[in-house]
């Protein structure tokens, strides 16, 4: 069990099955972990319907409500070191990511020296398509005022497009990962980067949604604004290491 994918979802029913087959079609023998939030539209019902097809290779926990994308990947984090994967991998299920991409994600932390591997949009040879202007000048405002504000060196701190070595999570102190929604991504890169851990963006392809209904929402954006305000101040404060019976972990040398 070295690698696992962890996918969370909330009424994707036109992309579940097309995602999955993609995955397991790679040559890398990933593990997916659905992460379902009460999907009304019966996505959890699909992912069931094909345990049969892709035994000891799908699961899937179910959670009543939207808890929000946080708590999910929080949720499957621990999931995922109880079971002991070496190689914890986010993507959404929507192919705005493209699962052919989780192969350079995996290299550049299996042999590239990276702790935490990010597939950047913006970093030389990384693009957007069929995004709105507006949208592209908010990801990208976003991104240079986060790296203003915390000078965390990552050009893509919202990205959810993701490989964490196992020793990442296990030093990171899960429980004081404050932020749910848009904010996470960016706090969890900025955690990593704190306990210096080497951080490398690969470039890809980001592809809006062709299906299903976006998750972005107002509230959203303005918890990533306020949080990265308050991710800096706490920053003075907040000690982000975990500690186990007065063992304190070190990161793994690159």
């Amino acid at each position: 069990m070295e690698k696992l994918l962890i996918i969370p979802t909330y009424n994707e029913k036109e992309n579940i099955v097309n995602i999955l087959e993609v995955v397991f079609s790679l040559q890398q023998d990933f593990h997916v972990l659905i992460i379902d939030d009460g999907s009304p539209d019966g996505t959890a019902d699909i992912v069931r319907s094909l345990f049969s097809k892709y035994p000891e290779q799908l699961f899937l926990e179910e959670r009543i409500g939207k808890l929000g994308l946080g708590t999910a990947y929080i949720y499957g984090f621990k999931w995922a070191l109880e079971r002991g994967y070496h190689f914890i991998f986010e993507m959404d299920a929507d192919f705005s990511h493209n699962p052919k991409d989780l192969d350079n994600l995996y290299a550049a932390c299996k042999t590239g020296g990276a702790d935490l591997a990010i597939g950047s949009r913006y970093v030389k040879a990384g693009k957007v398509e069929n995004w709105p202007w507006s949208r592209v000048a908010l990801s990208k405002g976003a991104s240079i005022y986060t790296q203003l504000i915390t000078w965390m060196p990552v050009k893509d701190p919202t990205a959810g497009f993701v490989c964490y070595k196992k020793i990442v999570l296990e030093t990171i102190n899960l429980d004081k990962i404050s932020f749910t929604g848009y904010a996470f991504q960016i706090e969890m890169k900025f955690a990593a980067w704190k306990l210096g851990f080497n951080i490398k963006e690969v470039p890809i392809t980001f592809i809006d949604r062709q299906l299903g209904v976006s998750k972005m929402n107002k509230g959203i954006v303005k918890e990533g604004i306020l949080g990265v305000l308050h991710l800096k101040w706490m920053s003075m404060f907040k000690n982000y290491r975990r500690r186990v019976k007065n063992v304190t972990f070190t990161p793994a040398v690159p």
